[in-house]
């Protein structure tokens, strides 16, 4: 048990070329009903430890209980990966995280370093 804070969150949406469409009304719904959101660039190829195309929404830890059940009811056929930001990469990417859809295997290799 960890008494660590969480100081924000960051949802990755993955999509790939035949479902950056529907990428792209996700985003454009989630910017109408979230608009505090912080929504980074899209990634048309892996970057990262991410292994597909995918854009970064980073929200407050306040958010969480509107933003992640909408996600849960509207992600389509995308996957996301949800982790908090607590100051530990690894454990936040590997032991903290959560999958909406399909799970995908992220390359870890890089925090742990």
């Amino acid at each position: 048990m960890t008494d660590t804070p969480i100081e924000a969150y960051h949802a990755h949406v993955y999509y790939e070329p035949a479902t950056r469409g529907q990428a792209e009304q996700l985003r454009a719904q989630m910017e109408q009903l979230f608009p505090t959101c912080l929504y980074g660039r899209w990634h048309d190829r892996p970057v990262g430890p991410h292994p597909s195309a995918m854009f970064q929404v980073a929200f407050e830890p306040e958010l969480f209980a509107r933003l992640v059940p909408w996600l849960m009811l509207n992600h389509g056929d995308l996957t996301i990966f949800l982790h908090p930001e607590t100051g530990d990469n690894l454990a936040d990417h590997e032991r903290h995280a959560v999958w909406i859809g399909a799970s995908q295997t992220l390359k870890l290799d890089q925090f742990r370093r």
